[in-house]
């Protein structure tokens, strides 16, 4: 499998001749190189609706043809604008060409935010990723919880991805916590340096997780990838 990194909490993966995308802000993300003209993935996984994460959701699934993946709410607001959608609800899962996906929780807020107010777009959630023979975790916006424990039992995570950025999720020391909880194989930092509020040290992270004698840190910059 292939993960490469669009900034903030967007990423690709691709194996097998697959390719999904999640959380896809790259029109205004200051930290993403790629540009959603360029993204042509089967698939587009969204956490929750704020513009940060929604992102060029829609933009990139009515020009591709790719199924918008979520909650019901968000699918539901989806489909409204055109786009092809997959509507699911946390705990549930279901399998895909791509390979499987279930929902988990995450601590946050999901709204369409305009200036005419916010629209409700569901719960906020997490996605549990099974494609080419390994396991992704994609924590979406969230803060630490305990369940995250069961996570780790129930699922051998060969890659973790955690928001660190603080403020809006946890910050790096909490992120360490759940990577104790979560046990995954390598852990890749997100949602951080964007914007001043949250701005992180990576390696503030890496230093909390080896204190903990836990796994590898990976962290990738804006365009970068790794393969496992």
């Amino acid at each position: 499998m292939k993960i490469t990194f669009h900034g903030h909490a967007c990423f690709e993966l691709e194996s097998s001749g697959h390719r999904i995308i999640i959380d896809p802000w790259l029109t205004g993300n200051p930290l993403a190189k790629a540009k959603p003209e360029g993204i042509s993935p089967e698939a587009i996984l969204v956490s929750h609706g704020h513009w940060d994460h929604l992102g060029d959701a829609v933009a990139i699934a009515t020009k591709s043809g790719a199924t918008i993946i979520g909650v019901a709410e968000l699918c539901h607001y989806c489909q409204g604008l055109g786009a092809k959608t997959h509507s699911m609800h946390i705990g549930g899962s279901f399998r895909f060409p791509f390979g499987k996906v279930k929902l988990t929780p995450a601590l946050h807020g999901s709204a369409v935010m305009g200036d005419d107010g916010a629209r409700y777009t569901g719960n906020p959630c997490g996605f549990i990723i099974e494609m080419g023979g390994k396991t992704v975790y994609h924590a979406g916006d969230t803060g630490l919880f305990g369940d995250m424990q069961l996570i780790g039992k129930q699922f051998s995570l060969d890659v973790a991805l955690l928001p660190i950025g603080d403020n809006f999720v946890m910050g790096p020391e909490d992120a360490a916590v759940a990577v104790e909880m979560l046990r995954p194989k390598m852990v890749v930092p997100m949602h951080y340096n964007t914007f001043d509020v949250i701005r992180q040290d990576p390696e503030t992270f890496r230093k909390a997780v080896k204190t903990r004698g836990l796994t590898q840190v990976v962290v990738l910059e804006p365009g970068g990838s790794y393969s496992i």
